[in-house]
């Protein structure tokens, strides 16, 4: 579990977090019912936060450390860190419960962007690769948004 209260890249790492419905992680710059991220803050700041939670699978951090990166939790900007979930085939929609309460709802995935470089040198390309058909696939995880409140 990870959190910022500011527009840092890498969150850091909490024993636990709390999501609050229709706002996000408690205590991280994402949180709210409109959009936060500031690329999206700049179109239009009225549209709503479609991007509360950030969700990556441990498994990503496994292959890139395998590639010769240094990753762990919270590094690449994700509040969750699962293992043994395929969220990358998760339709938009699906419904996480996580700890006794909690309900993310999947908006979809992440679109990686050049602060991964700026991370570590050719982190973005790392995290982009093609399926058997040629279909681009983003690995960085998925975006979602708080249904019901809890710790997780």
């Amino acid at each position: 579990m990870s959190r910022s209260a500011t527009h840092t890249f890498s969150k850091q790492n909490q024993e636990s977090i709390q999501l609050l419905a229709e706002l996000g992680v408690e205590g991280d710059a994402h949180l709210g019912k409109t959009v936060k991220h500031r690329s999206r803050v700049k179109i239009d700041p009225t549209q709503p936060n479609l991007r509360q939670v950030h969700l990556i699978h441990v498994e990503l951090h496994d292959e890139l450390r395998a590639a010769g990166f240094t990753v762990s939790p919270g590094q690449m900007g994700e509040n969750i860190t699962t293992h043994g979930i395929n969220l990358l085939a998760l339709p938009t929609g699906t419904r996480l419960h996580l700890g006794d309460k909690a309900v993310v709802e999947v908006m979809g995935l992440r679109n990686p962007c050049v602060q991964l470089d700026h991370f570590q040198s050719g982190l973005m390309a790392a995290v982009l690769g093609y399926d058997e058909h040629g279909k681009l696939i983003r690995k960085s995880g998925v975006m979602g948004i708080v249904l019901a409140s809890g710790k997780v």
